[in-house]
């Protein structure tokens, strides 16, 4: 898997991932995009504005936007990185977020998707990241406790985990 900023030569892989988020009716998680009104080359550049902090709306913080791919090039999820938090972030959200295609789901992808957005943390000085979800998503928090997810508390129907990722390994 590799996890990377996504690049005008990855539309049609993102948009037919889209394109599943929207049939099945799933979530997608660390995916920001309007699909009512959506054009691959402006997703593009607010994901290079949001990254410096440009035009980021008041309630946002800077985040870099990465997709997941396999070796074919076939587009697997989302991840959100959020460069620093908010109160509102703090509470629920923490600093990513992620989810696979509803068809690979259940498959290990999810696991392997965060630990590769973890090993991003150090670079933008997050030595300890806060992930978050939902107490009734049992498969996002097997997915946080392995990559080393360690419970702080349950905000009004929300877990909060930290992982240290100073001592991350490639």
């Amino acid at each position: 898997m590799q996890l990377r900023r996504p690049g005008k030569e990855d539309q049609a892989a993102i948009e037919e991932m889209m394109a599943e988020f929207i049939e099945t009716g799933s979530a997608a998680d660390g995916g920001f995009w309007n699909p009512e009104n959506f054009h691959y080359d402006d997703w593009l550049q607010h994901n290079a504005d949001a990254e410096m902090g440009i035009n980021v709306p008041e309630t946002f913080v800077p985040a870099i936007q990465f997709v997941s791919f396999e070796d074919s090039g076939r587009a697997l999820g989302f991840l959100h990185l959020r460069l620093r938090l908010n109160d509102s972030l703090l509470q629920k959200g923490g600093h990513i977020g992620y989810s696979i295609r509803p068809s690979e789901r259940g498959k290990g992808y999810a696991k392997e998707q965060l630990r590769l957005g973890l090993l991003e943390c150090p670079k933008k000085n997050i030595q300890k990241a806060l992930i978050t979800c939902s107490e009734t998503n049992p498969a996002s928090r097997a997915t946080i406790v392995a990559n080393g997810g360690v419970l702080e508390d349950v905000r009004e129907g929300t877990e909060r985990y930290w992982v240290s990722t100073e001592l991350l390994e490639d």
